[in-house]
């Protein structure tokens, strides 16, 4: 059993808690916020012990790990500080706001020889194993990847929010949402090597909402990102390829879908093949992951190579809406 401390107990870090609070494989003893009183009520019945600052938790060697649910602006501080420390670390996405701090964050870690996971936790549902799995073996040569998600948090954002706060989140939608339509499409499709990125504001008053890209991957392959936090919740991920369709479909990733092409028709497509998996908890895989890879020694599942080439898109994303103009993205050796 890994002990566990979390750093950080807004909705968020609540849900990552309440995740695990069945599991056998990690559990929290400890969580850290800046105020006591917001959360004294949920360490009570949680049998959280709260304490006032991140440095009691690092010097506690009865914590195993820290699970941080913090601003972004923090994370690079964050992860050095426990890594120094022997900890092992779980941080929510974005990982980074800059490939310089992703690099840092990286070479901490390697320093310290700790596991080191990052939140991208719909890589765990079982529909994206099944949509990567087509994507190797049945879809063929892939012509293009559409991603969406949608949310509406975005409209209730008040201005002591951090989340409101262009330094937290640039981008329009890209650090609540569009992170992880971007991981999803480099674990399907491997590396981007280009985007176009626009950005606007439709419906929230305090912070841009809507985040428009388009880009190409090292393979050759299109691939359109829409996401927004002003939008009717949704969620779609899905693949053209000149062997079949296929797509996730909504928020828990529930419905995943293939449409084979029939050879020799250019226009006939089989009998869709529906698998439903109503009920998995992405947060519960996801730590409970992070804490197998703990007791074994070994990396987390999803590679940190991949984790830094997403914070390479995600700075040129910027780039391409503050110019205007397509950026180019370095490939990984």
């Amino acid at each position: 059993m890994i002990r566990a401390a979390i750093v950080g107990l807004g909705w968020w870090g609540r849900n990552l808690a309440d995740s695990v609070q069945a599991s056998t494989a990690i559990r929290f003893t400890t969580a850290h916020t800046r105020t006591q009183a917001t959360v004294a009520g949920y360490c009570a019945e949680r049998g959280l012990r709260w304490v006032g600052d991140l440095e009691t938790i690092l010097r506690d060697p009865t914590i195993d790990a820290v699970v941080f649910a913090t601003p972004h602006s923090t994370h690079a501080d964050q992860i050095a500080r426990a890594a120094a420390a022997g900890k092992h670390v779980f941080v929510e996405k974005p990982f980074a706001l800059s490939v310089r701090e992703a690099e840092a964050s990286l070479a901490a870690a390697e320093r310290a020889g700790i596991v080191l996971g990052v939140g991208f936790n719909r890589r765990f549902h079982p529909s994206m194993a099944l949509l990567k799995t087509a994507v190797r073996d049945r879809l063929g040569t892939i012509a293009t990847i559409s991603a969406e998600q949608t949310a509406l948090h975005g409209l209730a954002l008040t201005e002591d929010a951090w989340r409101a706060q262009a330094t937290e989140s640039p981008g329009g939608a890209m650090t609540a949402i569009g992170v992880h339509l971007i991981d999803g499409m480099i674990d399907l499709n491997g590396p981007i090597r280009e985007v176009f990125a626009q950005v606007s504001r439709r419906a929230a008053t305090l912070a841009d909402d809507t985040t428009d890209i388009l880009l190409r991957f090292a393979n050759g392959a299109s691939g359109h990102v829409f996401c927004s936090t002003a939008a009717t919740p949704n969620y779609r991920m899905a693949v053209y390829g000149t062997g079949g369709f296929a797509e996730i479909l909504g928020h828990p990733m529930a419905t995943y879908r293939l449409i084979p092409a029939v050879a020799g028709e250019h226009r006939a497509t089989g009998k869709p093949e529906v698998t439903e998996t109503p009920g998995f908890n992405m947060l519960t895989a996801e730590l409970e992951a992070f804490a197998a890879a703990i007791e074994a020694a070994r990396p987390f599942p999803t590679p940190l190579s991949e984790i830094l080439h997403g914070v390479e898109v995600f700075e040129a994303i910027l780039r391409s809406a503050n110019t205007g103009r397509p950026q180019q993205i370095p490939l990984p050796p």
